[in-house]
């Protein structure tokens, strides 16, 4: 059987580059995107293939999460109020996850850390070959970093053989295992304990010993950084993602934009947010969500970002999705936190969750372009004027991957009603 194509037509393009939406075409050809033609007058003529009217929609790269916890068990659709599952019920709720996370619009998926070594691994091979829905996976490991900590199973070894040999050991296993990516806790978190955030559990010569067995493995390394000098160690070591960076002072940004074409960071906004302003049904009140840090957490963001902004560090939204006030499905929230919080302007926010986050997929995605894969979002709404449109997902009628339809809503996208023609009438 030959490979599908399709011409979408009637639709305003957001290619990911940063540059404002174009009415345009776009032939897919198999798994891939085969041409692009950018104006009304530039028609691609194609006999042989599927044509879908866009009806004015918005047609854009698929999101990515740069911060995914596929494991972490809550959903809009089931709140869970534990981390700890029996492993048949946990491995069930992790594909759930996978699927609610596609059916939102996010086709790809950067693990910040899973519940099981395994987990990752094999759900990413079983989505690869199309057994299960769900989103393409960078699988990590489990969180390492101290029994106690979220993301670390009790009863597990608490030291992860610490001596550099046993470090050395474990990154080569998950590279045997078939881990993409590592995630390392190089300092704790308020949320895990006052005062937490300052806390370093990795030394410098741990981290570099960490850093040159990942090298010479060929695997990623991601980390939870809060305190300035474990953002530091993370960066000589030479991380590839490094999550929070809260109390990043000057010499942590330089060393950031010094190496701003190797390394991603992502604040996880989501969590604080939801956590001072939510959680209250589920017991975190005012002074508790102060007590963990998620207040000042927010207030130190919102002076952080914008200057990692400004010196051009690829800053990715996303994170820390699966609690149950922070549940799997509500990842979009972060662009608009972005906009709101850290002085992103609307399309800033998009092309970190398109174009940065195939940059840091390392896969041929997030931009729409001839020949990179075919994972690609219609919106009904313009998301580079609002891009709250993102959190329903009634709003993106068509979700594909690979160059076939994970969701094709076609009442929806029929009903919608560019926003030209609203003002013509």
């Amino acid at each position: 059987m030959g490979a599908t194509t399709y011409l979408v037509s009637n639709v305003r393009i957001f290619d990911g580059s940063g540059a404002p939406p174009y009415e345009g075409q776009v032939l897919v050809h198999g798994p891939r995107i085969s041409q692009v033609a950018r104006s009304p007058e530039a028609r691609l003529a194609v006999e042989d293939c599927q044509k879908i009217d866009g009806r004015g929609a918005i047609l854009m790269p698929g999101l990515v999460e740069g911060h995914a916890h596929l494991t972490w068990p809550s959903s809009i659709e089931r709140v869970i109020n534990t981390m700890r599952l029996p492993i048949e019920e946990h491995l069930l709720v992790t594909a759930q996850n996978a699927r609610i996370t596609i059916d939102h619009g996010f086709t790809s998926a950067y693990s910040a850390g899973s519940l099981g070594e395994r987990f990752e691994p094999v759900l990413r091979d079983l989505i690869n070959a199309g057994y299960l829905p769900g989103p393409r996976l960078r699988a990590s490991a489990l969180e390492k970093g101290a029994e106690g900590v979220m993301g670390v199973p009790a009863g597990h070894d608490q030291t992860h053989d610490r001596d550099i040999p046993g470090l050395v050991a474990y990154v080569k296993a998950m590279k045997e295992l078939g881990c993409d990516t590592i995630k390392f806790l190089m300092s704790s978190d308020e949320g895990f304990a006052v005062g937490g955030a300052q806390q370093l559990l990795y030394t410098e010569n741990e981290a570099q010993a960490i850093g040159a067995a990942a090298r010479e493995a060929g695997i990623w390394l991601a980390c939870h950084a809060q305190a300035a000098e474990a953002v530091k160690r993370a960066c000589r070591a030479g991380f590839r993602c490094i999550y929070h960076c809260t109390y990043a002072d000057e010499e942590a940004l330089d060393m950031l934009e010094a190496r701003k074409h190797e390394v991603f960071v992502a604040p996880a906004p989501g969590l604080l947010y939801a956590r001072v302003h939510e959680a209250g049904g589920f017991g975190i009140g005012r002074a508790e969500a102060e007590r963990m840090g998620a207040v000042s957490g927010l207030e130190l963001m919102a002076q952080v970002y914008p200057r990692m902004r400004k010196r051009g560090i690829r800053v990715l939204p996303g994170g820390d999705y699966g609690f149950p006030y922070n549940p799997v499905g509500r990842n979009a929230r972060d662009l608009q936190l972005f906009v709101d919080l850290l002085g992103f302007t609307r399309i800033e926010a998009l092309v970190a969750a398109t174009r940065y986050g195939g940059e840091l997929m390392d896969m041929d995605v997030g931009v729409i372009a001839p020949g990179k894969l075919a994972d690609i979002l219609l919106v009904t709404g313009d998301p580079t004027a609002d891009v709250a449109i993102l959190q329903d997902k009634r709003r993106i009628p068509v979700v594909m991957k690979d160059g076939a339809f994970h969701r094709f809503d076609e009442p929806a996208l029929r009903a919608h009603v560019p926003e030209s023609d609203q003002r013509a009438a």
